[in-house]
Formats: C-alpha cells, sequence, structure tokens
C-alpha cells in the first residue's frame, strides 16, 4: 500500500514554497520541491500582489510535486494552501477578479483606517472583534475601497481572502476559511461570524461575505484543466488547511502535555501570545493591544503582531539596491561582531513599517532618542535584533499580566529560528527556557491539518503529537539575563521617543 502524501503550498510575504508532506506510521517528512520569491509591486493605483505570475509559480510547484509523488510510488491525498493574514479580493458574478489583490502595506490604508476608528471608536471596533489595532487590517483594506470606488463592493459577489482565492482558482468553488477570516477585524472571536453590526455601523456591504468553513474541511476537487496543466492527479482533494499562516504554524508547536507555554512565530512577522479556550476582551487586553485570532479545533490565537525580521529583510534589500549583497547567515555574523546595545530601536516605531531605507529610518530614530546613530552593516542588524528580543520581553510581560498567570517556555516556531544568535538573545532578554523548532511549522501544521480533514490524523492533539515524534527542536537557556536587564531598563526609556 502506498505511503500518503499531501501537498502544501506555503506561501510567506516574501517567498513562498511547494512542500509535500510524507505520513509514515506516526512520523511527517518534508520534501520542499519548488521554492520562489514574490514581492509585491508597485502600479499607478497602489501597493498590489502580483497574483497571476503567483499563480504561475504555484502551478509550476504543484506540476514538481506531483511528478515527485510518482516517481516516489506515494500517494497524493490533497493540497491546501497556506498565506499571510489580512490581505483580500473580490470576485464578481462572472467569477472574474474585479481589482488585483492590494498588499497590506498599500499606503492608502492608513489614512482610512484612521477614518473608520473615528467614526466608530477604537473600544467598539475592539468590542466588536478583539482584534488589535493595525493600519493594515482587512477591514481597513475594504473601508479604503469604499472611500474610493465603492462600485467594486457593490458588484462583489464573494470577498476572499489570498488562500481562498488560490483555492478558488484550484477548484472553481468559493469559500472563506476560519482562521484567516480572523485575522480580519470584522469577525466576532465570540462566534466566530462576520461582525455584521459594526460592519453595518461602517456602510461596509455584507452581501459579499460568505459561509465561513472550518480548517480541515473539503474546499472541493482539482478542475481538470489544473490537473492537465500540472499533471497532478485527476479529482485530487483541496482540503484547506489553516489558511493562515501563523495558524498553521502554532499547530505544529511542539509543546508537552502540562507545560506552561507561550509561542513566538518568527519570520517577517513576529507573532508573540498564547493559546486560549476563548477569546479576551477585557480592557487591559486592549490597552496593549492584544488580537484573538482563530486556531484549530475552536483555540484562540491570543497575540500581539511585532515588526519581526521585517527589519533585517529590508536593510538587506537596501544594501542590495546599493549593489551590494549579504546572505541572512553574513548579516547575523556582522551582528554577531558588533557593540552590544550601541543602539535600541522601538520596533513599533511608524517609519519602520513602510518599504525603503531602512538603514536611514533607524539612524533617524537613533538621532530622535540621543543614541549612537549606526554607521556599519553589523550595527544595524544588531540593533534590529536586540531591540527584538527586548521587544518579546516586554511583550511576555503585557502578556503574563493580562492574562494573570506565568508562562515558562516559549516556543519559537518558522524560519525566523534559524537566527540563533536571536534564539539566545531572546532566551537572555526573557530570562526564559525557549525551545525552537520546527523551522517548517507552518507547512507541518498546513500538511496535518490536511491529514485530519482526510481522517489521518485526529485532532490538535495529535497533530502535536506527530511533531513531536518528527522534529528534533533546538533549546537555548539564559546566560547573560543580568546585562539583558540593564538593557531593557535603557529600551523601555526610548519607547515612544521615536
Amino acid at each position: 500500500m502506498a505511503k500518503k502524501a499531501y501537498l502544501a503550498i506555503d506561501l510567506g510575504a516574501e517567498s513562498g514554497r511547494a512542500i509535500v508532506g510524507v505520513l509514515d506510521h506516526g512520523r511527517l517528512t518534508l520534501h520542499e520541491l519548488h521554492r520562489f520569491m514574490h514581492l509585491p509591486r508597485h502600479l499607478p493605483s497602489g501597493l498590489h500582489w502580483d497574483l497571476t505570475g503567483l499563480w504561475g509559480q504555484i502551478l509550476e510547484g504543484v506540476r514538481k510535486s506531483a511528478e515527485w509523488a510518482r516517481d516516489e510510488g506515494v500517494e497524493l491525498v490533497s493540497l491546501g494552501v497556506d498565506t499571510w493574514g489580512v490581505d483580500c479580493g473580490y470576485v464578481g458574478r462572472s467569477g472574474e477578479l474585479l481589482a488585483l489583490p492590494r498588499a497590506y502595506r498599500d499606503a492608502r490604508n492608513g489614512p482610512a483606517y484612521e477614518k473608520l476608528l473615528g467614526a466608530v471608536g477604537e473600544q467598539y471596533v475592539y468590542e466588536q472583534t478583539g482584534i488589535q489595532f493595525m493600519s493594515l487590517n482587512t477591514i481597513a483594506q475594504v473601508y479604503a475601497q469604499l472611500q474610493s470606488e465603492p462600485c467594486v463592493l457593490e458588484n462583489c459577489e464573494r470577498m476572499l481572502f489570498i488562500p481562498d482565492i488560490l483555492h478558488y482558482f484550484f477548484t472553481g468553488a468559493m469559500t472563506v476559511e476560519a482562521t484567516i477570516a480572523s485575522t480580519s477585524q470584522m469577525i466576532d472571536p465570540r462566534t466566530g461570524n462576520w461582525a455584521t453590526e459594526l460592519l453595518g455601523r461602517l456602510g461596509i456591504p455584507t452581501h459579499m461575505l460568505g459561509k465561513i468553513i472550518q480548517p480541515g474541511a473539503t474546499v472541493g476537487t482539482l478542475r481538470d484543466q489544473v490537473a492537465s496543466e500540472t499533471g497532478a492527479p485527476r479529482g485530487l482533494k483541496v482540503i484547506a488547511p489553516a489558511t493562515h499562516d501563523t495558524a498553521a504554524a502554532i499547530a505544529s508547536v511542539p509543546v508537552e502535555p502540562g507545560e506552561s507555554w507561550c509561542y513566538l512565530s518568527s519570520g517577517t512577522w513576529s507573532l508573540m501570545g498564547a493559546e486560549l479556550d476563548e477569546p479576551c476582551l477585557t480592557d487591559a487586553a486592549r490597552a496593549v493591544p492584544f488580537t484573538n485570532e482563530g486556531g484549530i479545533g475552536g483555540t484562540i490565537r491570543f497575540l500581539k503582531n511585532i515588526s519581526g525580521l521585517w527589519l533585517v529583510q529590508e536593510t538587506r534589500r537596501h544594501y542590495e539596491k546599493q549593489g551590494i549583497t549579504y546572505d541572512y547567515a553574513k548579516l547575523t555574523d556582522m551582528a554577531a561582531d558588533a557593540e552590544p546595545f550601541r543602539t535600541l530601536i522601538d520596533t513599533n516605531y511608524a517609519p519602520l513599517a513602510a518599504p525603503g531605507d531602512m538603514p536611514l529610518k533607524i539612524a533617524e530614530f537613533a538621532r530622535k532618542t540621543n543614541q549612537p546613530e549606526p554607521t556599519e552593516v553589523g550595527q544595524v542588524v544588531r540593533c534590529c535584533l536586540e531591540s527584538l528580543a527586548l521587544t518579546y520581553r516586554l511583550t511576555l510581560e503585557k502578556l503574563e499580566e493580562v492574562l494573570g498567570k506565568r508562562f515558562d517556555v516559549l516556543h519559537i516556531v518558522g524560519g525566523g529560528g534559524k537566527n540563533r544568535l536571536l534564539n539566545q538573545m531572546t532566551a537572555d532578554a526573557l530570562n526564559r527556557k525557549v525551545v525552537v523548532g520546527p523551522y517548517e511549522a507552518t507547512a507541518a501544521g498546513n500538511l496535518l491539518v490536511q491529514a485530519m480533514g482526510a481522517g489521518d490524523v485526529k485532532d490538535l492533539a495529535h497533530i502535536r503529537q506527530v511533531v513531536r515524534d518528527s522534529f528534533d527542536p533546538e533549546t537555548f537557556e539564559p546566560a547573560d539575563a543580568a546585562l539583558w536587564d540593564k538593557a531593557y531598563e535603557r529600551f523601555t526609556s526610548v519607547l515612544g521617543k521615536g
């Protein structure tokens, strides 16, 4: 009998992969068959995702995966897509996209969000949605569309998030998966349904909002045209994983039963929080603010969004534009050799969120806060990494304060966990044990939720058991907590001064 395999299309905000997972006797092995870069493009109308180019790369990934499965003699059971959160598109009655999906860093979102919050108030929005206030949220994007060209929404048959659009391309079926919808600030976290009262007060049409499906539900089967183009099996199931990449990653955190743990999903964004059984909508949660997003099996991902390795990625892109190319390992080595705690930044400093010239923005913050400006590459990167580790400490303190409990272990999952320097900094800054892995947590979670949908894995606890049996995490213990205590005092003094 052939071994069973599942195909994850795993899309981050910078790169994408096609990864086949083979499940055999309770162990999962991953096989990356295709990797590609993708970035949003500036057009006259704003910052948009290159959706057709992305689709072409995905089809190539499916083709390579189908070929590999045939060569290896494994049975490809299903495929599913996960992506970054919040971004969406609008499908008309004919089934055609009415507008090219915008990227969450599009400049029009900020003014629209300010107007939205001014119209109904922050407290009301949080009570209705439990989501952190960020201008990148879907609700801001939809409100911006309503302000600039409302006919798009009026003629929209279905609003779909990016993974839902790609599932539609695969199957012709339009569905909205719960974990990605939960990132939108358009969902009531108590019910998991659309927050229609809030949307009505804002004048946002609700006719375009479809029924929400749960992770593990079958979306449909592969269209014949896609099967012919890729060589994938006809009738191949498309099963919705946790389509938000962070939800997939948190599903595969290899926690031990009874462990007091919190998590950090580390990548372009850092998402730090705890897994809850129900949303936390207190005034204290709103003040931080923490966000309440959906997870597997009705769980809540109670977390805070943090800038993450975007700071280093944009630094690297800046130097590439100057004709100087560094890989991430080299940047980390240069940071390790740089002077510690020379310059610290507020990772929430608004200009850092926009693309372009990260070293200049960091230097600007240093000037405003009377700190030495980083002048060397290693200094810039070390500033980013140390500031992230200290932001994690601040977030952990707030998390424990709001929830009234202590977390003994921080689990780091995702590709950012490959940065061992940042991992050690985090253990030192938090003065807690840090367990890192798997790096491919998102892909593993995607694949195992598909397996759950196919009946080959029981539930969330079983998913985590498979992860524990399949991957070997790395542990980092705090080594210099006293030094980091002093740095934390200085870090908190510069917050909000930029």
